[in-house]
């Protein structure tokens, strides 16, 4: 059994999707020059909402708050998740690692969503 988490970084999903930020950043930076402040901005703020909501929300005192950040971090992940598929429609680049990871933090997003959601219980 894990120790409980002290700050929002132990979390293992924030070290991801701390890590799909990187990567989009990387991804972005190939993109088309016109596309700085379309595109690569869109999905880079995206990218960024992810982790920051999971940590603002790490630290709200009531479930509610709680899940209500995560919720809005779930939003930010499906907006990425469909950056995604518009950039390989547009041949911006090959972004399969990228959206395994995008995958990998969804699926660790619900863990977590459902862990807070049963300690209320």
């Amino acid at each position: 059994m894990r120790k409980p988490a002290k700050t929002f970084k132990d979390l293992i999903v924030w070290q991801k999707a701390h890590r799909f930020v990187l990567e989009t950043y990387r991804y972005t930076k190939s993109f088309p020059r016109h596309e700085l402040y379309g595109l690569s901005s869109q999905f880079r703020r995206a990218a960024v909402s992810i982790p920051a909501k999971i940590a603002e929300g790490f630290k709200k005192r009531g479930v509610k708050d709680t899940m209500r950040f995560l919720n809005i971090s779930h939003g930010s992940l499906e907006e990425c998740r469909y950056y995604i598929i518009l950039a390989k429609d547009l041949n911006y680049g090959n972004s399969g690692d990228l959206n395994n990871l995008l995958e990998e933090v969804s699926r660790l997003l619900d863990g977590y969503y459902k862990a807070i959601l049963n300690s209320e219980s």
